[in-house]
Formats: structure tokens, sequence, C-alpha cells
């Protein structure tokens, strides 16, 4: 049996000291921490409290990549990415918010969940944690139950890509969203293994810092 198999994220707590809130948003809450590293050292760090993400990797009967363009201000760039929302809805289950994002954002649902992969988006500065889906067996939704998209939703634009070519976009430096090259990296991995020993999408986030209860979810977060 290999050793890798002990290769595993783990839970690890520390003695929070002092916390302060410097700033509380609906979706962002920026606070200093002092904690104990051990007996002997006190370390102190800005901390980004989110609510976590779910995305999706859509993929058709041909073997193609659902891509969406959108305008994401914060880095003044058109992205191509994959569907994507915060964990914004107290309670919501994650599968529930991916489910309901495929349907916002493209006016799709699947019969076919899988998760793929599961991150800390950026572990030295924010508590966001996320999972990224496969969704497969696609039809449309009808017209009367469709979302209209509005702000920078609205300028969406979409495109299927092959598989393949999806990899090769990221390899040539031309995908930059994050969860855009994890669902197509993984996908492509899935795929090159006939999709085989994919996990469950329902359940498993106990990795997650507020359902793993590891840290307390901001009361200004819904």
């Amino acid at each position: 049996m290999s050793e890798n198999q002990h290769i595993i994220d783990e839970p690890s707590e520390r003695t929070i000291r002092t916390r302060t809130v410097k700033y509380s948003g609906y979706v962002i809450e920026t606070v200093v921490e002092e904690y104990e590293l051990n007996e002997d050292t006190a370390l102190t760090r800005d901390v980004v409290e989110m609510p976590g993400a779910v995305a999706v990797a859509v993929l058709n009967e041909h073997n193609e990549l659902l891509m969406l363009n959108q305008y994401r201000h914060p880095v003044r760039m058109n992205l191509w990415e994959v569907p994507a929302g915060l964990l914004d809805i107290d309670g919501e289950d994650p599968l529930h918010a991916a489910q309901r994002e495929l349907a916002e954002e493209t006016d799709l649902r699947a019969a076919s969940w899988h998760a793929l992969t599961d991150y800390f988006s950026s572990p030295g500065a924010t508590s966001e944690a996320g999972r990224v889906y496969l969704a497969r067996d696609l039809s449309e939704l009808p017209r009367q139950e469709r979302t209209e998209r509005t702000e920078e939703e609205a300028e969406m634009t979409y495109r299927w890509v092959p598989l393949q070519d999806a990899v090769q976009l990221v390899l040539d430096g031309k995908v930059h969203n994050a969860l855009a090259i994890q669902a197509i990296l993984a996908t492509y991995a899935a795929s090159a293994r006939g999709f085989e020993g994919l996990r469950e999408a329902a359940g498993g986030w106990e990795f997650h810092p507020y359902m793993g209860h590891r840290r307390q979810k901001p009361q200004t977060f819904r």
C-alpha cells in the first residue's frame, strides 16, 4: 500500500490571544489575530474572513467544457471562467448552491454531479474555502424557470471549449481565474481515468473553517 495515502491536510488548533476586527461587511471581514504558534512563539497575522465559494465544471456529451467571460473589477480584466458563486446564503447546502449557480448563470441543470477538488484559495491570508464540482448529463431549463441576469452577469458571454483545448489555454497562460484552472485540469485528469473513483457530490465539508467549526462565522455574513 502506498505511503502517499497518509498525505492529508489535517486540522491544527492554536491558542488565539487577541482578535481585533478592522472591517466587517456582507462577504468580507478583516481581522488581526495574535496566536501562539508554540509555547515559545506568538505571531500576529492579518486574516480576511470570507464565506467560501463553489464552482462548476460543466461538461457536455462532446467532451466540451462550458466557459464564460465576465468582467472582474478588482483585477480590471475580462476573465474566462466557469460558473461559480459565493456561499452567501445562510444554511444553504454547498451542492445546492452549485446547482443554483449553474441554473442562474447558464440556464442549465445537470443530472450527474461529483466533487472534483476542495481548496483554500489563499490560506496564508484568508479563510475562504470552496469546492469545484463536475456537472454532466445536461439539459436546458424551461424558459419560465430561468433567472434574469443583472450587473456584471448581464454582460457574460459563453463558449463550449474542447477539454483538451481548455488545458492548452491554461498552459499557454491565457486563462488566469484560479477556479477555472482547477476545474479544467481536474476535469481533464478525471476524464483520463474514465471518471472512475470520483467522490460523491454531497457532504464531506468538514475541511471548511466554518462548517468544520474551526472558526466562528462572522455575524455580518448571512
